[in-house]
């Protein structure tokens, strides 16, 4: 059976891999995340210091949740009792995540493929239903989304379709859709960024994004402040921390169909050169255009960025609309493209998912897949009207949506990460994952850095991590992200 540790499935190569690790990476954290957090923290500021955090507490990370993988050869769920029946807790946490984060993630994916059909059909018809220059772009996605049934059936449409991918299994489902989509993605994405790049007045956004800018640290008084330059680095490791998927469960439970020939630390660095080159690409398909548009229409330039994500959903519309005849083609692309990074990053968080449940209840691939699904739907009906019929309906304050947000992204996974470092920094010591990633004659180079990380500074900084983001979920202080 293939959930056994002597027939578990495994990747054809480490290629295979790094680019199953990377398509998880490369999700809509990437392409509306990134470019407006570098807007507004200081532009190739925000990238330098993103890069390198990427380059070192990401990359700890991402090393100790792949060797785990590795060596026990389990899903996240069983992985971590499998090493210490005490701290089988961490993986209970970990399976957790996904659960919840899959269905919201796969209802915003149904989002993104009704603006993709509708971009299309603009495109073949000439029909404009955003309005004038886009103007009602705001009214068309407040109705999509608080319709009683249509962000649920889009919704499961994306389920679906991702639920196919898995069924077929980690090489000739996975694997093999991976070696397609990720370089139609990649090939789509640099296309658009040199259309974006070469439109008339790009290179004042160009500059916007990638020159480095102080003024993000700097107090209203014009004297410097160490809290505005604590929340560039907080935002920046908050980013890294949600791009590179991780404490999703998703690297344990692909490291464990890893070969244990194949060079983690290779493998790592090629899957954070991969997600940090498309993050960097969306910013130059994005600010660009945004800058532009702002400029024309005499938008405050910081607010046209600022927008989260109404930044994919209502400002680019209105990007797309000054752009002329191209503008539907150009949203049609756009969206494939995000079609694309979404079903790659979902594929992956519900492979987390299937995997704990063959894991666990020690059945086949297809049945777990079939009750994973079950799971899938029943989750992402509360995302999937929670903005309509039961918009009245909220937890702490917030939609369905924005609750499981915040408690998978701000506080979950933020806490698996520290007790993942605790765990492995001083429960099971350094050498454990060390030594996994120097089997059978691998090497990991910086192992005086990688065993001060994950005991001293890895948890520092995801405490200040967890702290700032309940902080500023629940509006104390004043602290915002």
């Amino acid at each position: 059976m293939e959930t056994s540790v002597e027939k578990r499935a495994s990747w054809s190569g480490s290629v295979a891999f790094v680019l199953a690790a990377a398509a998880s990476a490369i999700g809509l954290g990437n392409l509306w995340r990134f470019p407006y957090l570098a807007a507004q923290y200081g532009g190739g500021m925000f990238i330098a210091i993103y890069i390198v955090l990427v380059a070192t507490l990401g990359f700890a990370l991402m090393v100790t949740e792949i060797a785990i993988g590795r060596k026990t050869r389990q899903s996240q769920l069983t992985a971590y009792s499998h090493l210490h029946k005490g701290w089988g807790f961490i993986g209970v946490l970990g399976t957790v995540i996904p659960l919840l984060i899959t269905p919201y993630y796969c209802v915003i994916g149904g989002w993104v493929l009704y603006y993709f059909k509708a971009y299309v059909h603009m495109a073949f018809t000439g029909a404009n239903i955003m309005g004038e220059a886009a103007a009602n772009s705001g009214e068309v996605f407040a109705s999509f989304i608080s319709a009683p049934f249509a962000p649920f059936g889009y919704g499961m449409i994306f389920i679906i379709a991702c639920a196919a991918v898995i069924t077929l299994g980690v090489k000739n489902g996975i694997e093999k859709s991976n070696l397609v989509m990720m370089p139609i993605l990649f090939l789509m994405a640099i296309a658009l960024s040199v259309y974006v790049v070469f439109l008339p007045g790009s290179g004042a956004g160009l500059r916007y994004y990638l020159v480095p800018n102080l003024d993000c640290f700097i107090a209203p008084d014009g004297s410097f402040s160490p809290a505005l330059l604590g929340k560039t680095l907080l935002g920046a490791m908050g980013q890294m921390f949600y791009s590179l998927s991780l404490a999703m469960g998703i690297m344990v439970t692909y490291g464990s169909y890893t070969n244990k020939s194949d060079s983690i630390e290779k493998c790592v660095r090629r899957i954070e050169i991969f997600d940090t080159l498309i993050a960097l690409i969306a910013g130059l398909m994005i600010i660009p255009v945004v800058y532009i548009f702002a400029v024309k229409t005499g938008t405050d330039v910081k607010e046209a960025m600022n927008a989260g994500p109404g930044l994919m959903f209502i400002t680019l519309p209105k990007v797309f609309a000054t752009l002329g005849a191209a503008g539907p083609w150009v949203g049609a692309g756009f969206f494939l493209l995000v079609i694309f990074a979404a079903a790659t990053s979902a594929i992956s968080l519900m492979e987390a998912c299937v995997a704990s449940v063959c894991d666990v209840m020690k059945i086949e691939r297809m049945p777990a897949t079939l009750f994973t699904v079950c799971l899938m739907m029943f989750f992402s009906t509360f995302s999937a009207i929670g903005y309509g019929p039961w918009a009245d309906v909220k937890l702490f304050g917030m939609q369905f949506l924005d609750f499981f947000d915040f408690l998978t992204n701000s506080a979950l996974m933020p806490v698996v990460a520290v007790a993942t470092c605790v765990f492995v920094g001083w429960v099971l010591g350094p050498k454990s994952v060390i030594d996994e990633c120097e089997a059978e004659g691998q090497t990991l180079t910086p192992k005086r850095a990688y065993s001060l990380m994950v005991k001293y500074f890895a948890p520092a900084l995801l405490t200040m991590l967890l702290v700032s983001e309940v902080c500023r979920a629940m509006g104390i202080g004043g602290w915002k992200i």
